[in-house]
């Protein structure tokens, strides 16, 4: 251990608690303390040898060797309180007044004593406080005055120095001064030296920081131009730091978040804290080109300068502020946030579905319930009501035909069960699709006449036999028609059609029924929903039909399509492969009604009708087809 080490460790010791945490205060606490206490543990050294040369010291020379030993005093001050511009104001006024003492017996102004004056000020420079800086100068300016006054006024000692003795001490003074000087340029270039060194190894402990951390670090104007960023944006956006400089950043902020972003950039320049989400363009590595991709990213933002961002509100000045901002990518997040409100909304649906199932399944279970009780009740009393056989025979067929209906209701909602759990199986065989559209058509074609509705088939002959399940075929057909012909208001008129469009069969089914509304249509084929509100009904059913053709088709890696427009007619074109492929194994997750089924589009009447036209002037053209019309 070296002596410079134990010096400096017993200075540590005497050093007030609160400059032991700072560097740079230790640095100014010790360097204020070491010259002091050594120079004081010196004259008190000396003290002895000097009584031993000179003998019994005279009071001045006492006061001087006290003046010398003082500032072990100063040094004591620092160590107890800690108050760093206290104790360089108490060693400039220990220092002014000791040049005061000396030079006041040695010649006034005249005096080579007079010279330190100029020391007091650069002394107190070392404490890097404008106003102790100012209050030694002042003080040097105001002793240097004193002793022109004295001079002039003539209270100094009659007895005056040789000249040779002027110019010894003269030189002496100017010699002491100078070294004092040069001790005082040392250690403020050793303090320099030490911030210096302090201020770059806390620059490089930021700097590793803002390199290793995930959040970007950034500094703006309050326009938003960037004036620094951390490197942890090239991770995060994938593009270089200098290309975000200036206005790069804003530019590749969201067209719709760019307010935002803005807004908050510049209440943070006002002085207060701001937060804002928005959405940042990244470079997509890998991806196609023109490909955007976007990320989600957090900014918390807070004035550089909050006294500044104070000023300029209160003042009304154009002083620029500028504004630190913490970014994080918080994308993971907001697809969670997503996926919940989606979970959400869907369990919301579900709910609502279970509502309107059991609104819905009391209504269809109860009125054919009703009549089976009502009438087997008067069939069982016919001796005392004295039904005829007529009256009879009737009760029985509407007891019969509501059964039928139960029937038809429950074994909807067992096809449907089978299909959502994956339990309906495809009977495929080959069959000739235009026998069967036609034979559906004829069945609906007395319920078409009594609604008062045109019911027109278009099936070409040389439509080919294809594979498939023909049950589920006819099923998709009566569901689609009856559909029609349920919602088309009398007077209207229901289009039905096929062709073939490469390895498919089109079927087409088309109405100038009540249509359906924008928001109902992106939910057509749910089961059970049925579009409108439940009060507003005028129609019966399960709202199952449209749900189990969007199965079938499914199953049959088909795809479906519905266009309509309130007021205005509905169509909904079905495309179904000529010779149905079982799919092969697929996971449990791969459903194939995720990918088949098309994206639900309103379009408008004069759409569907021309559609229609086009269909039927393309078909006539090439196949020739036979029109079948079913009207009143």
């Amino acid at each position: 251990m070296t002596v410079l080490s134990i010096i400096r460790d017993c200075l540590d010791a005497l050093l007030h608690p609160s400059a032991r945490y700072d560097a740079l205060m230790r640095a100014r606490h010790r360097a204020f303390m070491a010259p002091r206490l050594l120079g004081s543990l010196a004259a008190f050294a000396a003290f002895p040898v000097y009584l031993a040369m000179r003998g019994a010291p005279s009071a001045v020379e006492v006061a001087a060797f006290a003046w010398l030993i003082a500032p072990i005093m100063l040094a004591w001050f620092l160590s107890r309180t800690g108050r760093y511009e206290g104790a360089h104001v108490l060693s400039s006024l220990a220092l002014a007044g000791l040049i005061m003492a000396v030079a006041v017996t040695t010649g006034g102004i005249q005096s080579f004593a007079a010279v330190w004056l100029i020391v007091v000020p650069l002394e107190a420079a070392l404490s890097a406080s404008r106003r102790v800086a100012a209050f030694a100068s002042l003080l040097a300016l105001s002793c240097a005055g004193m002793l022109i006054l004295i001079s002039q006024l003539g209270w100094l000692p009659v007895e005056e120095p040789s000249a040779a003795e002027r110019g010894v001490l003269m030189a002496f003074g100017i010699a002491s001064a100078t070294l004092y000087a040069a001790g005082l340029a040392f250690g403020a270039e050793s303090l320099a030296r030490t911030s210096v060194a302090l201020l770059s190894r806390e620059e490089e402990r930021y700097r590793l920081l803002a390199r290793n951390m995930s959040d970007v670090i950034s500094r703006h104007q309050r326009n938003g131009a960037v004036q620094f960023i951390s490197p942890a944006v090239e991770a995060m956006l994938g593009v270089q730091v200098a290309q975000l400089l200036g206005h790069g950043l804003f530019d590749r902020v969201h067209v719709a978040d760019r307010p935002a972003y803005l807004t908050a950039l510049s209440d943070a320049a006002r002085g207060d804290v701001a937060s804002v989400e928005f959405r940042l363009r990244r470079e997509s590595v890998g991806s196609e080109r023109g490909e955007v991709d976007f990320i989600w990213v957090e900014m918390r933002c807070r004035p550089l300068d909050p006294d500044l961002g104070r000023q300029d509100t209160d003042r009304d000045t154009t002083r620029e502020a500028e504004v630190v901002a913490v970014m994080r990518d918080v994308t993971d997040r907001k697809l969670f946030e997503q996926a919940l409100d989606q979970a959400r909304s869907a369990a919301e649906t579900a709910d609502a579905a279970k509502t309107r199932f059991l609104a819905t399944m009391s209504h269809e279970l109860r009125t054919p319930l009703n009549a089976i009780i009502g009438f087997s009740e008067m069939i069982a009393q016919e001796q005392s009501l004295m039904l005829g056989a007529a009256q009879r025979k009737e009760y029985a067929q509407l007891i019969n035909d509501s059964g039928q209906h139960l029937l038809s209701v429950v074994n909807g909602i067992l096809d449907m069960s089978k299909m959502e759990s994956g339990n309906f199986e495809i009977a495929s065989e080959p069959f000739a699709p235009r026998a069967s559209l036609l034979h559906c058509c004829n069945l609906l074609a007395l319920k078409a006449r009594e609604n008062g509705i045109d019911l027109i088939t278009d099936a070409p002959q040389d439509l080919p036999v294809m594979t498939g399940d023909p049950r589920a075929f006819k099923q998709i057909v009566l569901n689609l028609v009856a559909n029609a012909i349920k919602f088309t208001e009398r007077g209207g008129q229901v289009s039905v059609s096929a062709a073939v469009s490469g390895s498919q069969l089109t079927l087409r089914v088309s109405d100038t029924g009540v249509g359906i509304a924008p928001d109902d249509l992106k939910r057509i084929g749910a089961p059970f929903f049925q579009a409108g509100r439940t009060y507003q009904r005028r129609h019966e059913g399960t709202g199952l039909g449209l749900s189990i053709v969007k199965s079938l088709v499914a199953l049959h890696l088909g795809e479906l399509t519905v266009q309509s427009r309130l007021g205005e007619g509905t169509a909904v074109t079905v495309k179904l492969p000529l010779v149905y492929t079982p799919p092969q194994v697929r996971p449990a997750n791969d459903r194939a009604s995720e990918s088949k089924i098309a994206t639900l589009t309103p379009v408008l009447r004069q759409e569907l009708q021309g559609r229609d036209l086009h269909d039927q002037t393309h078909d006539q053209s090439q196949d020739q087809p036979a029109l079948v019309k079913k009207s009143a």
